[in-house]
């Protein structure tokens, strides 16, 4: 049985007198993609972000990859972040005077990589996803497929251990969706990567290992 990857533990967040986390439980294990579904207003994207270390719980107790996060602040957070966790977000995000290969490597740029091995290592991804042809165009020159791959290369630059993707297909048609999704499987398979997708989509979020529903703040037993 795979070990646990992530650990929350009693996680609260109220936003002034509105109650979105409410004494959460969630265990994450290695090697697995979970989905997390639920209306909107449900709590998936405030979860999703303070499992990512980008937003803080007013209350419980978060452990990635055996570490406890609640010691951890400043650049020391930051760094445990770039090195630990990849984000792939509904909107690419992606660095419109930046090329494709450029936007990949901004991860290893923070985290002062040595530049010629990062340059192959992101050329790499992008021809892994298809994209071996499209290096040195910027975000304007590819299709929405194509901007959404960039991010999920850049997701996984520094060989994150978790990936946390908020709604990635949601701007995608229902083949680039799907493609999208196949990429997840292969790279939980291949890299023994961990996922966490928050979806609407519910045929996809059933191709994962498990299903998480959240309702109102709660996950559903």
């Amino acid at each position: 049985m795979n070990q646990l990857m992530i650990e929350a533990k009693g996680i609260r967040k109220q936003f002034g007198d509105l109650h979105v986390l409410k004494n959460i439980d969630l265990n994450i294990r290695a090697q697995e993609i979970t989905s997390i579904v639920g209306a909107s207003g449900a709590g998936k994207t405030t979860l999703l972000q303070i499992l990512g270390t980008l937003d803080k719980p007013d209350a419980g107790e978060l452990i990635i990859g055996g570490k406890n996060i609640g010691g951890l602040k400043g650049r020391n957070l930051s760094n445990f972040r770039n090195s630990n966790i990849g984000f792939i977000f509904q909107f690419h995000r992606l660095l419109p005077e930046f090329s494709a290969v450029e936007n990949v490597l901004m991860p290893a740029w923070v985290a002062g990589k040595d530049d010629q091995i990062t340059k192959d290592r992101a050329a790499g991804l992008l021809r892994d996803l298809g994209l071996g042809d499209r290096l040195s165009h910027r975000p304007a020159q590819l299709s929405g497929g194509e901007q959404q791959r960039v991010a999920a290369a850049r997701s996984l630059m520094n060989s994150p251990a978790v990936v946390l993707a908020d709604e990635p297909t949601g701007n995608l048609d229902s083949g680039n969706a799907d493609s999208l999704f196949d990429l997840f499987l292969e790279l939980r398979d291949r890299e023994g990567q961990t996922f966490v997708v928050v979806t609407h989509n519910e045929s996809l979020a059933a191709r994962g290992d498990r299903t998480v529903i959240m309702t109102d703040g709660v996950i559903s037993p």
